[in-house]
C-alpha cells in the first residue's frame, strides 16, 4: 500500500488529478456550511433526527439538508433526473437507440441537466412548505420574494454541485456524484464520534462493542456482495478469414451479484417519501376527511414495523426492476451470436437469452435480499438498542464502501495505463 502511495505521488498528472478532486470536495464542504438566513438550525436538526425518512434523504443529499445550506438539496434532483431518463429509455424506442451511441448519450446528458433545474426548484419548494407546516417552528412566515430568493439559491446550489461532479468525472478519479455523497457521509463522522464520547456510559460498553462488530461485518458483507460475480463460460468458435484462423478462445461473461448498486434504495426512499410529503400539505385541510386521511398516512409511515416492511419490500422489488433496466439478456445473447460466441451446452439465440435471464434472476435474489437487509439495518439496531444508528451500518456504509472500491479501481487502472505508456 505504501508503494502504491509513493507511485501515485511520483506520477505528476495523477497526483494533480487527485489533489484537484480533493479540492473540489473541500469546496463542496465549504458551501455546505453556508446557511440560508432565517432558519432555526437547532429545531431543523431535531426534526431530521426524529424522522427516519428525512434522515435517509439527508444522507443522499450529502449530509447538507439538515444545515439548510445553499446546497441543501445536494445532488438528489440530478439523480432523480437521471433515473427518469433511464426509465424513459425503456419506454421510448428512440431514447433507447440514443443510449447506444456516444452522440446520443451526450444529448441525453444535456437533457438530464436541463430537467435538473425544475426538479431542484420543485423539491426546494416542497421541502420549504414541509418545514413551514412542521410543529418544530423551523421556518417562520416567508414573503413571496423571500420564497423566490430561497428557491433560486437552492436551485443554483444544486447546479453548482452537478458542475463539480462533472469536473470530478473528467479527472477519471471515481464518480463525481458518488464522491459528493461520500464526502457528506464522511464529514458527519467526527461529530458522531464526538457525541458518542460525550454521551458515553460504561453500562453501554457492550452495546458499542456490538455496533463495532456489526459495522465490521457489514463492511465485509458489502465488499463481498459488491465484488461478487458469477462467471458464465463463453466459447468462441474458430473462423477462417483468408489464410488466417480466428477465434477458438475461451472466456467468461461476468454477472454481478449487485448490478443495481444503491439505486434501488434511492428509488425506495423516493416512493416512501412522496406520500408522506403530500400528506403533510393536507394535515390542516378544511375538509375533515382529507385532514384525517393525511394524518392516517403520516401515522402509518411513522410506525417503525410498517415502515421497515415497506422499505424492505420496495428495495427488494426495485433491485429486480433496475437490473432489468440495465441488463438485457436478449441484447447480450444477440451480441454473442454475432461474434461467434456461445455458452457450452446452450444453443445460441433464444435459449441463451432464457438461460442468462434465469441465471440473473437467481443471482439477483441474493443481491436484493442483501440490499433489503442493509436498508433496514439501522431500524433493526434501533429496535434492539434504542440508539439511532443511521450513520452506523446500513445505507451509509454501503455507499462509503462502494465508492471507495470504485475509486481505488479507477486509480489502479490509471497507474497500470501509465506503466504501459512507460514500456
Amino acid at each position: 500500500m505504501v508503494d502504491k502511495f509513493v507511485q501515485i505521488w511520483k506520477t505528476k498528472d495523477l497526483r494533480n488529478n487527485i489533489l484537484f478532486v480533493l479540492g473540489m470536495l473541500a469546496v463542496f464542504r465549504l458551501a455546505a456550511h453556508i446557511p440560508i438566513p432565517g432558519v432555526n438550525l437547532a429545531a431543523l436538526r431535531q426534526f431530521f433526527a426524529s424522522n427516519q425518512i428525512l434522515g435517509l434523504l439527508n444522507v443522499f443529499s450529502g449530509g447538507v439538508m439538515k444545515n439548510f445550506s445553499i446546497v441543501m438539496m445536494g445532488v438528489a434532483p440530478y439523480i432523480t433526473s437521471s433515473i427518469i431518463f433511464q426509465l424513459l429509455g425503456m419506454i421510448i424506442p428512440s431514447l433507447e437507440e440514443m443510449q447506444k451511441e456516444e452522440a446520443g448519450r451526450q444529448k441525453i446528458n444535456m437533457w438530464t441537466r436541463w430537467l435538473t433545474v425544475p426538479l431542484a426548484a420543485l423539491q426546494a419548494y416542497g421541502m420549504i412548505a414541509l418545514l413551514q407546516r412542521s410543529s418544530h417552528n423551523i421556518l417562520g412566515n416567508v414573503s413571496a420574494f423571500q420564497m423566490f430568493t430561497i428557491i433560486t439559491t437552492i436551485t443554483a446550489g444544486t447546479i453548482f454541485l452537478m458542475w463539480i461532479g462533472e469536473l470530478i468525472n473528467e479527472k477519471k478519479i471515481g464518480n463525481g456524484i458518488s464522491l459528493i455523497i461520500f464526502a457528506g457521509i464522511i464529514a458527519s463522522l467526527p461529530q458522531g464520534i464526538q457525541q458518542a464520547f460525550l454521551t458515553y456510559d460504561p453500562s453501554q460498553l457492550f452495546v458499542w462493542i456490538g455496533f463495532a462488530v456489526i459495522a465490521i461485518i457489514t463492511i465485509i458483507g458489502v465488499v463481498i456482495i459488491t465484488e461478487g460475480q458469477r462467471n458464465i463460460p463463453v466459447q468462441y468458435a474458430k473462423q477462417i478469414r483468408g489464410n488466417r484462423m480466428y477465434g477458438g478462445t475461451s472466456t467468461h461473461l461476468p454477472l454481478r451479484v449487485n448490478m443495481a448498486g444503491v439505486i434501488p434504495i434511492i428509488f425506495a426512499i423516493s416512493v416512501i417519501l412522496f406520500p408522506s410529503m403530500i400528506a403533510q400539505f393536507f394535515v390542516h385541510a378544511r375538509t375533515a376527511w382529507v385532514a384525517s386521511a393525511a394524518e392516517w398516512v403520516i401515522s402509518i409511515l411513522q410506525n417503525q414495523l410498517i415502515y421497515g416492511l415497506l422499505y424492505f419490500l420496495l428495495v427488494f422489488a426495485f433491485t429486480y426492476f433496475y437490473t432489468e433496466v440495465i441488463f438485457h439478456p436478449a441484447q447480450v445473447a444477440e451480441n454473442l451470436q454475432k461474434q461467434g460466441g456461445f455458452i457450452p451446452g446452450i444453443r445460441p439465440g433464444k435459449p441463451t437469452e432464457e438461460y442468462l435471464a434465469h441465471t440473473t434472476h437467481k443471482i439477483i435474489f441474493i443481491g436484493a435480499l442483501f440490499l433489503g437487509v442493509i436498508a433496514i439495518l439501522p431500524l433493526i439496531m434501533r429496535y434492539f438498542t434504542g440508539v439511532n444508528s443511521l450513520a452506523i451500518g446500513g445505507t451509509s456504509l454501503l455507499i462509503v464502501v462502494a465508492v471507495v472500491i470504485e475509486t481505488v479501481k479507477q486509480v489502479e487502472s490509471q497507474l497500470i495505463m501509465r506503466e504501459y505508456e512507460g514500456l
